[in-house]
Protein backbone atom coordinates (compact mmCIF):
# COMPACT_ATOMS: atom_id res chain seq x y z
CA UNK A 1 0.00 0.00 0.00
CA UNK A 2 1.35 3.43 -0.86
CA UNK A 3 1.88 6.02 1.99
CA UNK A 4 -0.61 9.02 1.39
CA UNK A 5 1.77 11.84 0.52
CA UNK A 6 2.66 14.13 3.22
CA UNK A 7 1.97 17.77 2.47
CA UNK A 8 4.37 20.15 1.95
CA UNK A 9 5.75 22.30 4.59
CA UNK A 10 4.90 25.94 4.01
CA UNK A 11 7.10 28.00 1.79
CA UNK A 12 9.65 30.19 4.34
CA UNK A 13 9.20 34.30 4.11
CA UNK A 14 12.08 35.75 3.33
CA UNK A 15 14.04 36.88 6.15
CA UNK A 16 14.13 40.63 6.62
CA UNK A 17 17.65 42.94 6.92
CA UNK A 18 19.07 41.78 9.77
CA UNK A 19 19.00 44.27 12.52
CA UNK A 20 22.68 45.62 14.30
CA UNK A 21 23.33 42.93 17.18
CA UNK A 22 25.54 43.40 19.77
CA UNK A 23 28.90 40.76 19.68
CA UNK A 24 28.33 38.27 22.61
CA UNK A 25 30.81 39.43 25.46
CA UNK A 26 34.18 38.74 26.07
CA UNK A 27 34.63 37.10 29.63
CA UNK A 28 36.92 40.04 30.73
CA UNK A 29 38.50 42.96 29.07
CA UNK A 30 41.10 42.02 26.62
CA UNK A 31 42.55 43.10 23.59
CA UNK A 32 41.63 40.96 20.35
CA UNK A 33 44.06 38.04 20.15
CA UNK A 34 45.73 38.89 17.18
CA UNK A 35 46.87 42.13 18.66
CA UNK A 36 50.59 42.61 18.99
CA UNK A 37 50.15 44.91 22.25
CA UNK A 38 49.60 42.29 24.43
CA UNK A 39 50.92 42.21 28.13
CA UNK A 40 53.34 44.58 29.72
CA UNK A 41 55.69 46.63 27.34
CA UNK A 42 59.66 45.81 27.55
CA UNK A 43 60.66 49.31 27.71
CA UNK A 44 64.57 49.09 27.26
CA UNK A 45 64.03 47.27 23.76
CA UNK A 46 61.57 50.26 22.80
CA UNK A 47 63.83 52.95 24.18
CA UNK A 48 66.73 50.95 22.37
CA UNK A 49 64.82 51.28 18.94
CA UNK A 50 63.74 55.02 19.89
CA UNK A 51 66.02 56.15 22.26
CA UNK A 52 64.47 59.98 22.82
CA UNK A 53 61.34 57.50 24.48
CA UNK A 54 64.15 57.23 27.80
CA UNK A 55 63.27 61.10 28.46
CA UNK A 56 59.97 59.82 29.35
CA UNK A 57 59.94 56.64 30.76
CA UNK A 58 58.23 56.87 34.78
CA UNK A 59 57.70 54.79 37.36
CA UNK A 60 53.47 54.53 37.86
CA UNK A 61 52.15 54.28 41.32
CA UNK A 62 51.98 50.20 40.87
CA UNK A 63 56.07 50.48 40.69
CA UNK A 64 55.41 49.05 36.78
CA UNK A 65 57.53 51.17 34.09
CA UNK A 66 55.46 53.57 31.84
CA UNK A 67 55.00 56.84 30.15
CA UNK A 68 53.80 60.16 31.29
CA UNK A 69 50.41 60.64 29.55
CA UNK A 70 49.78 63.89 30.83
CA UNK A 71 52.53 64.86 28.48
CA UNK A 72 51.62 65.62 25.25
CA UNK A 73 54.74 65.35 23.61
CA UNK A 74 55.86 61.79 26.03
CA UNK A 75 52.70 60.27 24.43
CA UNK A 76 53.81 61.22 20.59
CA UNK A 77 57.25 59.11 21.52
CA UNK A 78 55.74 56.26 22.63
CA UNK A 79 53.61 56.29 19.43
CA UNK A 80 56.82 56.73 17.46
CA UNK A 81 58.73 53.54 19.47
CA UNK A 82 55.32 51.36 19.35
CA UNK A 83 55.18 51.85 15.43
CA UNK A 84 58.88 51.50 14.98
CA UNK A 85 58.90 48.45 17.51
CA UNK A 86 56.11 46.22 16.69
CA UNK A 87 55.27 47.66 13.08
CA UNK A 88 58.74 48.64 11.37
CA UNK A 89 57.57 52.15 10.70
CA UNK A 90 60.71 54.09 10.81
CA UNK A 91 59.76 57.48 10.89
CA UNK A 92 56.47 59.07 11.87
CA UNK A 93 55.68 62.34 13.31
CA UNK A 94 52.52 64.57 13.30
CA UNK A 95 51.64 68.52 13.83
CA UNK A 96 51.60 69.63 17.67
CA UNK A 97 47.91 69.85 18.73
CA UNK A 98 46.53 67.02 16.22
CA UNK A 99 45.13 64.15 17.58
CA UNK A 100 47.73 61.19 18.76
CA UNK A 101 45.83 58.03 18.76
CA UNK A 102 46.29 55.35 21.22
CA UNK A 103 47.81 52.08 18.57
CA UNK A 104 46.92 49.63 20.81
CA UNK A 105 42.61 50.37 20.69
CA UNK A 106 43.23 51.64 17.03
CA UNK A 107 44.52 47.95 15.96
CA UNK A 108 41.71 45.66 17.70
CA UNK A 109 39.69 48.12 15.34
CA UNK A 110 41.80 46.82 12.28
CA UNK A 111 41.52 43.05 13.85
CA UNK A 112 38.13 42.71 14.13
CA UNK A 113 37.51 44.34 11.24
CA UNK A 114 39.35 41.85 9.31
CA UNK A 115 37.18 38.98 11.35
CA UNK A 116 34.32 40.27 9.92
CA UNK A 117 35.71 40.08 6.62
CA UNK A 118 36.87 36.57 7.54
CA UNK A 119 33.39 35.35 9.04
CA UNK A 120 31.51 34.99 5.12
CA UNK A 121 34.95 33.93 4.08
CA UNK A 122 35.26 30.49 5.77
CA UNK A 123 37.23 31.52 8.28
CA UNK A 124 40.35 32.94 5.94
CA UNK A 125 41.12 36.47 6.68
CA UNK A 126 41.81 37.88 3.09
CA UNK A 127 45.39 39.29 2.88
CA UNK A 128 47.36 40.96 0.67
CA UNK A 129 47.13 44.28 -2.51
CA UNK A 130 44.09 43.07 -3.57
CA UNK A 131 42.02 44.01 -0.76
CA UNK A 132 41.28 48.18 -0.52
CA UNK A 133 40.61 49.51 2.73
CA UNK A 134 39.15 52.89 2.67
CA UNK A 135 40.30 55.21 5.96
CA UNK A 136 37.57 57.66 6.05
CA UNK A 137 39.23 60.42 8.20
CA UNK A 138 42.30 59.01 8.02
CA UNK A 139 44.18 62.15 9.97
CA UNK A 140 47.70 63.47 9.94
CA UNK A 141 48.77 60.22 12.03
CA UNK A 142 47.64 57.63 9.10
CA UNK A 143 47.23 55.32 11.71
CA UNK A 144 45.04 52.43 10.20
CA UNK A 145 46.71 52.29 6.82
CA UNK A 146 50.16 51.53 8.70
CA UNK A 147 48.60 49.19 10.51
CA UNK A 148 46.48 47.23 8.04
CA UNK A 149 49.02 47.49 5.63
CA UNK A 150 51.77 45.98 7.72
CA UNK A 151 49.55 43.07 9.71
CA UNK A 152 47.23 41.92 6.64
CA UNK A 153 49.04 43.60 3.54
CA UNK A 154 45.87 45.56 2.55
CA UNK A 155 46.02 48.49 0.16
CA UNK A 156 44.36 51.57 1.72
CA UNK A 157 42.59 54.68 0.30
CA UNK A 158 42.87 57.48 3.30
CA UNK A 159 40.73 60.94 3.07
CA UNK A 160 40.22 63.48 5.20
CA UNK A 161 39.11 67.67 4.71
CA UNK A 162 42.11 69.05 6.50
CA UNK A 163 45.36 69.88 3.96
CA UNK A 164 47.51 70.10 6.97
CA UNK A 165 46.55 66.60 8.30
CA UNK A 166 46.87 65.05 4.68
CA UNK A 167 50.22 66.92 4.20
CA UNK A 168 51.73 65.04 7.61
CA UNK A 169 49.84 62.29 6.23
CA UNK A 170 51.63 62.17 2.72
CA UNK A 171 55.30 62.83 4.86
CA UNK A 172 54.82 59.46 6.59
CA UNK A 173 53.81 57.89 3.79
CA UNK A 174 56.67 58.72 1.79
CA UNK A 175 59.51 58.42 4.58
CA UNK A 176 58.63 54.72 5.01
CA UNK A 177 58.21 54.28 1.27
CA UNK A 178 54.80 53.44 1.27
CA UNK A 179 53.47 55.13 -1.40
CA UNK A 180 52.50 52.00 -3.25
CA UNK A 181 50.26 50.74 -0.32
CA UNK A 182 48.64 53.87 0.88
CA UNK A 183 46.93 57.06 -1.12
CA UNK A 184 45.42 59.80 0.38
CA UNK A 185 42.93 61.97 -1.35
CA UNK A 186 41.17 65.38 -0.32
CA UNK A 187 37.83 65.87 0.59
CA UNK A 188 37.15 69.07 -1.09
CA UNK A 189 33.34 69.43 0.58
CA UNK A 190 33.37 69.93 3.82
CA UNK A 191 29.90 69.00 4.38
CA UNK A 192 30.23 65.77 2.98
CA UNK A 193 31.91 62.68 3.81
CA UNK A 194 31.73 60.37 1.08
CA UNK A 195 29.79 62.59 -1.36
CA UNK A 196 31.81 62.75 -4.47
CA UNK A 197 35.06 61.10 -2.98
CA UNK A 198 35.36 57.99 -4.72
CA UNK A 199 35.70 57.65 -8.81
CA UNK A 200 32.53 55.44 -9.87
CA UNK A 201 34.64 52.33 -10.68
CA UNK A 202 36.46 52.15 -7.27
CA UNK A 203 35.93 49.38 -5.33
CA UNK A 204 36.76 48.66 -1.37
CA UNK A 205 36.61 45.30 0.82
CA UNK A 206 36.07 47.74 4.01
CA UNK A 207 35.64 51.32 5.01
CA UNK A 208 36.76 52.76 9.06
CA UNK A 209 36.24 55.76 10.69
CA UNK A 210 36.93 57.56 13.79
CA UNK A 211 34.58 59.99 13.43
CA UNK A 212 34.17 63.43 15.94
CA UNK A 213 33.02 61.94 19.45
CA UNK A 214 31.48 65.46 20.46
CA UNK A 215 28.79 67.96 19.59
CA UNK A 216 31.55 70.59 21.37
CA UNK A 217 34.64 72.11 22.03
CA UNK A 218 33.15 72.86 25.40
CA UNK A 219 32.14 68.91 25.09
CA UNK A 220 35.38 68.17 24.13
CA UNK A 221 37.21 69.75 26.91
CA UNK A 222 35.01 68.45 29.59
CA UNK A 223 35.87 64.86 27.63
CA UNK A 224 39.45 65.78 28.58
CA UNK A 225 39.17 66.59 32.24
CA UNK A 226 37.54 63.66 32.76
CA UNK A 227 40.47 61.12 30.96
CA UNK A 228 42.98 63.41 33.73
CA UNK A 229 40.81 62.02 36.56
CA UNK A 230 40.86 58.46 35.28
CA UNK A 231 44.63 58.94 35.27
CA UNK A 232 45.01 60.09 38.49
CA UNK A 233 46.15 63.77 37.08
CA UNK A 234 43.91 66.09 38.20
CA UNK A 235 46.39 67.94 40.62
CA UNK A 236 45.26 71.97 41.07
CA UNK A 237 48.94 72.48 41.70
CA UNK A 238 49.80 71.10 38.41
CA UNK A 239 49.64 73.10 34.73
CA UNK A 240 48.48 70.15 32.37
CA UNK A 241 47.72 70.14 28.77
CA UNK A 242 44.18 70.38 27.96
CA UNK A 243 44.63 67.59 25.67
CA UNK A 244 46.66 65.02 26.13
CA UNK A 245 46.28 63.52 22.94
CA UNK A 246 46.04 66.75 21.11
CA UNK A 247 43.10 67.19 18.11
CA UNK A 248 41.86 69.33 15.97
CA UNK A 249 38.33 70.91 15.92
CA UNK A 250 37.36 68.26 13.32
CA UNK A 251 38.99 65.29 14.56
CA UNK A 252 37.00 66.13 18.19
CA UNK A 253 33.99 67.44 17.02
CA UNK A 254 31.28 68.57 15.31
CA UNK A 255 27.75 70.21 15.13
CA UNK A 256 25.52 66.86 16.34
CA UNK A 257 28.01 64.89 17.57
CA UNK A 258 28.53 61.38 17.26
CA UNK A 259 25.35 60.47 16.25
CA UNK A 260 24.66 62.97 13.51
CA UNK A 261 28.08 62.32 11.94
CA UNK A 262 27.26 58.52 11.80
CA UNK A 263 23.80 58.99 10.82
CA UNK A 264 25.27 60.84 7.59
CA UNK A 265 28.21 58.44 7.00
CA UNK A 266 24.97 55.87 6.59
CA UNK A 267 22.86 58.33 4.43
CA UNK A 268 25.94 58.79 2.24
CA UNK A 269 26.94 54.81 1.68
CA UNK A 270 23.59 54.02 0.65
CA UNK A 271 24.33 56.08 -2.27
CA UNK A 272 27.30 54.15 -3.13
CA UNK A 273 26.10 50.80 -1.67
CA UNK A 274 28.02 48.67 -4.11
CA UNK A 275 30.97 50.27 -4.18
CA UNK A 276 31.72 49.25 -0.49
CA UNK A 277 31.40 45.99 0.87
CA UNK A 278 31.41 46.39 4.26
CA UNK A 279 31.08 50.13 5.64
CA UNK A 280 31.94 50.14 9.14
CA UNK A 281 32.60 53.27 11.87
CA UNK A 282 33.20 53.47 15.70
CA UNK A 283 30.63 54.17 18.03
CA UNK A 284 32.29 55.67 21.27
CA UNK A 285 28.74 56.28 23.24
CA UNK A 286 26.68 53.02 22.93
CA UNK A 287 23.34 55.34 23.92
CA UNK A 288 24.05 56.09 19.56
CA UNK A 289 23.30 52.94 18.94
CA UNK A 290 19.19 52.47 18.61
CA UNK A 291 19.74 55.92 16.44
CA UNK A 292 22.08 54.18 14.48
CA UNK A 293 20.38 51.39 14.23
CA UNK A 294 17.34 52.68 13.15
CA UNK A 295 19.52 55.18 10.52
CA UNK A 296 20.91 51.52 9.36
CA UNK A 297 17.30 50.27 8.57
CA UNK A 298 16.19 53.77 6.66
CA UNK A 299 19.28 53.44 4.21
CA UNK A 300 18.13 49.65 3.45
CA UNK A 301 21.27 48.25 4.79
CA UNK A 302 20.91 44.07 4.55
CA UNK A 303 23.15 43.10 6.99
CA UNK A 304 24.73 44.79 10.18
CA UNK A 305 26.46 44.44 13.61
CA UNK A 306 27.65 45.84 16.30
CA UNK A 307 31.52 44.82 17.57
CA UNK A 308 32.24 45.47 20.71
CA UNK A 309 36.23 45.94 21.76
CA UNK A 310 38.33 46.46 25.23
CA UNK A 311 41.17 47.75 26.13
CA UNK A 312 41.97 47.66 29.68
CA UNK A 313 39.25 49.53 31.01
CA UNK A 314 37.82 51.27 27.95
CA UNK A 315 35.23 49.92 26.32
CA UNK A 316 34.62 50.72 22.52
CA UNK A 317 33.25 49.59 19.65
CA UNK A 318 31.87 49.43 15.75
CA UNK A 319 29.36 49.37 13.80
CA UNK A 320 29.69 47.47 10.47
CA UNK A 321 26.96 47.12 7.59
CA UNK A 322 26.27 46.07 4.03
CA UNK A 323 23.98 47.06 1.39
CA UNK A 324 25.35 43.08 -0.49
CA UNK A 325 23.02 40.11 0.24
CA UNK A 326 24.53 36.70 0.78
CA UNK A 327 24.94 36.17 -3.01
CA UNK A 328 26.51 39.82 -3.79
CA UNK A 329 29.07 39.29 -0.99
CA UNK A 330 30.02 35.43 -2.59
CA UNK A 331 30.38 37.07 -6.57
CA UNK A 332 32.32 39.80 -4.89
CA UNK A 333 34.86 37.26 -3.04
CA UNK A 334 34.92 34.98 -5.70
CA UNK A 335 35.79 37.85 -8.16
CA UNK A 336 37.94 39.95 -5.98
CA UNK A 337 39.57 37.66 -3.20
CA UNK A 338 39.93 34.06 -5.42
CA UNK A 339 41.43 31.88 -2.62
CA UNK A 340 43.10 34.56 -0.45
Amino acid sequence: MTKPEQPKPPRKKPKPATAAKPAAPREKASLHPRNRHQGHYDFPKLIKGCPELGQFVITNPYGKESIDFANPAAVRVFNRALLKSFYGIAHWDIPADYLCPPVPGRADYVHFLADVLAERNDGVIPRGAAIKALDIGTGANCIYPLIGHSDYGWHFLGSDIDKTALASATTIVKANNLGKAISLRQQDNRKLILGGLLQPEERFDISLCNPPFHASADEALRGSQRKWRALGKADPKRKLPVLNFGGQAAELWCEGGEARFVTQLISESAQIPHQVLWFSTLVSKASNLPLIQSALKKAGALESQVVEMSQGQKQSRFVAWTFHDPAQQAAWRAERWGNR
